[in-house]
């Protein structure tokens, strides 16, 4: 993984989702995330709560 911060839409895209979409998932699973960019530990917990992007597909 790249060291660098995404923003909700790019991880959006990544999952093929839509940001309201991705938002309800984070809700769902009851992630911590903090406002505005995620961070790489952010997008981790993401990957791990909802899996590889490229299994979504």
């Amino acid at each position: 993984m790249k060291n660098h911060v995404k923003t909700r839409q790019q991880m959006a895209e990544e999952y093929g989702v839509s940001v309201r979409t991705l938002a309800r998932w984070i809700n769902e699973k009851n992630l911590e995330l903090g406002k505005g960019l995620l961070t790489p530990i952010d997008q981790e917990l993401i990957y791990k709560a909802f899996g590889s992007p490229t299994e979504k597909i």
